[in-house]
């Protein structure tokens, strides 16, 4: 099987048969194109010719490239012209009849040294290599869309395939320019295993009427930095791929969270697949379009103003850690008179002089101008008690996640703050209810979920509970507004929105090196370049603190009873043994002592 995989057929050329062949021929292999549809290889054949010549026009290429290029692409209707082919790429639809059908003819057809390899992103690679007359050769190669833009390839082995043939095509993919990751046979893989799981969560979440399509997707784009919103992602990917993996990672696992949400059936057996039938959870143009319209769910503008709100001018922040400074210089810097109060005056002049030392950066960084700096602090009073709090409109606590320590904060701002003032809480994961119970006016409590930094990350989730009152939801909205974050709202329940759907993932991707089924590394590369993630899930639990994961992780599980949301072992254990992440120098990986 030692072989340079020069000649590869492509069988299959939809959307992604025609992307693979298009960057194996821009890599110098000759490439056999089959389909039996003669249109699907016209189209291939088109779309090759137009991303070459937007190549060409950008001169990233020769004219003379491109000609060599289109020169090493020849399609054909009939497998045979799969016979002297190094590697047969199979991108036929996702169901096991289909794929097995191609995959006992090229038994018949391809040279016995030759290696095949399934494009599946859902099925069993060992069932479909045990149906072949020669298993060891079969192995899964799973490229994302678009095949030409996307790094990631998974390479999927069976306990049949052989390493030669493992070897040979994560070579091909290294030369591709592609990332290659090795994983086991399972559906799903790693990416799309855990990226599934994340998005039918989502779709359950909107089904329960917790959050609006509008606000899920914002939260997740602006509260975790992903490209997309889940229901977006969805609609992208096809609402009826999503039920078909979904139902494979079911059968596999009996987890819960991998049986598709109702609303995935109902929209598929709708034929609501998504843009490309131009309307899934969202209404496109035109089928194919990207362009989303408005429709009937689309939040009207006069529904989200228009109530009465109250006057709020001056802030009061309770806390002294990053949060609490985070916010105080937030809302310092829209113009509020802002009075950050910590345990001591000390604490509190420390908070001022953290917010000092950061609108310094900013204005090194020429984002702020000396001026505004000296203006921004000056609003700021640093106060040793919450007795300062007595004449602000809106007083908001950033201290411990304890429920315990937050009980007795809003008791005392109770007593403190004037009548109309308006409290809330930054907690994101306690109940917002409890707080608001701990005062004689639970109508004025809502929860403000400020993300970290506070400064740059855009997005509040805005948490009423059934108590809130509509004039205190509103202003918090339009305050938000006014401080330049992007609002979203949630009802009070655990993890809201962002946690509810990051931190089961998170555990899910735990899970997955727990079972020696991928290394921490591939599964981190596989999330940034396969799902778009700014970070892999092992590098963001070593920054949020692993004690603070297995802590929000509990609260979900405790929250929906669910036994797929119970933390992993792997993450207990660490805890445990006091590998937190960065802040103790060694979590899922090791860090330099600063």
């Amino acid at each position: 099987m030692d072989t340079p995989l020069s000649t590869i057929a492509v069988v299959g050329l939809g959307t992604m048969g025609a992307g693979i062949a298009e960057v194996l021929a821009r890599a110098g292999r000759e490439v056999v194109g089959i389909d039996i549809s003669e249109a699907a290889a016209l189209r291939a054949v088109t779309a090759l010719e137009a991303a070459t010549e937007r190549s060409v026009a950008r001169e990233r290429i020769t004219e003379e490239e491109r000609r060599d290029i289109l020169a090493r692409f020849r399609t054909f209707s009939d497998l045979q012209a799969a016979a002297d082919a190094d590697l047969v790429i199979e991108v036929v639809p996702e169901s096991y009849e289909a794929k097995q059908q191609v995959l006992r003819a090229l038994d018949g057809i391809v040279r016995p040294e030759a290696i095949i390899a399934t494009g599946t992103n859902a099925l069993s690679v060992t069932r479909l290599a045990a149906d072949s007359a020669h298993p060891e050769r079969v192995l899964g190669l799973h490229f994302f869309n678009p095949a030409p833009a996307m790094k990631l390839v998974e390479v999927v082995s069976s306990v049949l395939t052989a390493p030669q043939a493992v070897a040979a095509v994560t070579e091909l993919a290294q030369a591709l320019g592609k990332e290659p990751v090795a994983v086991g046979d399972r559906p799903g893989f790693v990416a799309d295993g855990l990226l599934f799981g994340y998005l039918n969560q989502a779709a359950a979440m909107y089904e329960s009427k917790y959050a609006s399509r509008e606000d899920i997707d914002a939260a997740m784009r602006l509260g975790c930095g992903l490209p997309m919103g889940p229901l977006a992602l969805l609609d992208l990917i096809g609402v009826d791929t999503a039920r078909t993996v979904l139902e494979a990672m079911y059968a596999e696992s009996q987890d819960r969270l991998h049986a598709p949400a109702p609303l995935l059936k109902q929209l598929s057996e709708a034929g609501l697949t998504g843009r490309k039938a131009g309307r899934g959870f969202y209404t496109y143009e035109a089928p194919g379009s990207a362009t989303v319209v408005p429709d009937a769910l689309t939040p009207k503008e006069e529904a989200l103003g228009g109530a009465a709100t109250r006057e709020v001018r001056s802030v009061g922040v309770a806390g002294s850690g990053t949060m609490a400074s985070g916010i105080a210089e937030v809302f310092a810097k829209a113009g509020y008179d802002v009075v950050i109060a910590a345990r001591s005056q000390e604490k509190a002049d420390t908070a001022k002089a953290r917010i000092a030392k950061s609108l310094a950066r900013s204005v090194d960084k020429g984002r702020l101008t000396a001026e505004a700096r000296d203006e921004t602090l000056a609003r700021i009073s640093p106060a040793g008690s919450l007795d300062a709090f007595a004449e602000v409109d809106l007083a908001l606590e950033a201290v411990a996640e304890d429920l315990e320590i937050k009980r007795q904060l809003f008791a005392t701002l109770d007593k403190v703050c004037k009548p109309g003032a308006i409290l809330a809480t930054t907690t994101s994961s306690l109940p917002v209810v409890a707080c608001a119970r701990a005062t004689s006016r639970p109508q004025d409590v809502i929860g403000m979920h400020f993300f970290n930094p506070a400064p740059a990350m855009k997005l509040v989730e805005i948490v009423r509970t059934v108590l809130t009152a509509d004039d205190v939801h509103a202003t918090v909205r339009e305050v938000t507004a006014r401080i330049r974050k992007h609002p979203v709202d949630c009802g009070d329940r655990a993890g809201f929105i962002v946690n509810a759907l990051l931190f089961p993932y998170l555990n899910n991707a735990i899970k997955m090196v727990q079972d020696h089924y991928a290394s921490l590394d591939d599964i981190d590369a596989a999330m940034k370049l396969g799902g778009g993630y700014p970070m892999g899930p092992f590098e963001l639990l070593d920054v949020v603190g692993l004690d603070v994961s297995l802590a929000i992780e509990q609260v979900l599980h405790r929250e929906f009873r669910e036994p797929g949301l119970a933390p992993a072992p792997l993450l207990e254990h660490l805890v445990a043994a006091g590998c937190l992440g960065r802040k103790t120098g060694r979590g899922f990986r090791e860090y330099a002592r600063r």
